[in-house]
C-alpha cells in the first residue's frame, strides 16, 4: 500500500475551526466516554437536530441476524448533551480519532453546527445521522424501538446497557429526554 502524500487532506480537514479551539457536541456514549483529553466539558443545546435511536447497528450494539440501535441527530427539534473544548494544537488527532469511531460505515454526517453553551453561540463538530444510508431506521415510536434494542447483543455489549448508561448520564445532567426515558421503562418492562 502506499502512504499517502503529505500534502493530502484529511478527510476530517474541513471540520477543523478556522480560529480557537475545537468543540465537539455529544448527545449519546461521547457524553459518558469522550476517549480524549478536553479542557472543558458544558452542557450546551444544539437546535436543529434531536437525539433518536433511528440507527442500526450490526456491530457495536447489535448484530446483522439481530441489529440493535444507536443514537443519531436526526433533523428537528432541539438536543441538549456535552460539549467539549479541545486545544487547538490537539484538534487534529482529536478529530483523528473521532474520525475513527465515529465514520467507519459512513452512517453518520460530520457537521459543523452551532450550539448555545452558556448563553453563546459556539460552532461544534457533531455527527447527525446520513437518511440515505441502510443503516437508517426512521423515526420509530418507543414501543418498536425497544422490541429492537431489548435482546440486541454486539462486540461492544447489550443493547440494553447503551441506553442504561445513556439515560443514567442524562438524569446525572439534569437533562429530560422523554422518549429516551420512555425506551427503558418499556424495555425494562414497565
Amino acid at each position: 500500500m502506499q502512504a499517502a502524500s503529505s500534502t493530502t487532506k484529511p478527510p476530517y480537514a474541513d471540520l477543523m475551526p478556522a480560529a480557537g479551539d475545537l468543540w465537539v457536541f455529544g448527545y449519546g456514549s461521547l457524553m459518558w466516554d469522550p476517549g480524549f483529553d478536553h479542557l472543558a466539558a458544558e452542557k450546551g443545546q444544539l437546535h436543529g437536530y434531536h437525539r433518536a435511536f433511528c440507527m442500526y447497528s450490526h456491530r457495536h450494539r447489535g448484530t446483522s441476524a439481530r441489529p440493535g440501535l444507536v443514537l443519531a441527530l436526526d433533523r428537528g427539534g432541539s438536543c441538549q448533551g456535552i460539549a467539549y473544548r479541545v486545544r487547538r494544537d490537539e484538534a487534529d488527532a482529536v478529530l483523528a480519532y473521532l474520525w475513527e469511531r465515529e465514520m467507519p460505515r459512513y452512517a453518520y454526517l460530520p457537521r459543523t453546527l452551532k450550539a448555545s453553551i452558556r448563553g453563546q453561540t459556539i460552532d461544534c463538530v457533531t455527527f447527525i445521522v446520513d437518511r440515505t444510508q441502510p443503516n437508517y431506521a426512521g423515526r420509530l415510536s418507543a414501543e418498536k424501538a425497544a422490541v429492537v434494542i431489548a435482546d440486541a447483543v454486539g462486540e461492544r455489549g447489550r443493547n440494553r446497557d447503551y441506553l442504561a448508561s445513556t439515560v443514567r448520564h442524562l438524569e446525572e445532567l439534569g437533562i429530560a429526554d422523554g422518549t429516551i426515558h420512555e425506551i427503558l421503562r418499556i424495555v425494562d418492562g414497565g
